[in-house]
């Protein structure tokens, strides 16, 4: 079960369950879309990844399987890979 973290752990965006401009990579580190396509290349700063858009959990199944409220940020925001 994916736990849906909040927010950009480059910019502190936010990125509610629904938001369709999350990106993951396989250790559920995430991203906005700026940040992935502007700044990381599609390239998870943690792990090296790929980082692929994030599903949507289904409100009903929020009810039972919420999303995290833990917020991750990067100490010093993310580096340029370009």
């Amino acid at each position: 079960m994916l736990i849906l973290k909040p927010n950009c752990e480059c910019c502190d965006k936010d990125l509610p369950p629904s938001a369709e401009d999350a990106f993951i990579c396989t250790f559920e580190c995430t991203f906005c879309a700026s940040c992935t396509d502007n700044i990381l290349s599609f390239i998870c700063p943690n792990c090296s990844g790929n980082l692929v858009k994030r599903p949507i959990r289904p409100i009903e199944a929020l009810k039972q399987y919420p999303a995290s409220k833990e917020r991750v940020l990067k100490a010093h925001g993310c580096a340029s890979k370009k």
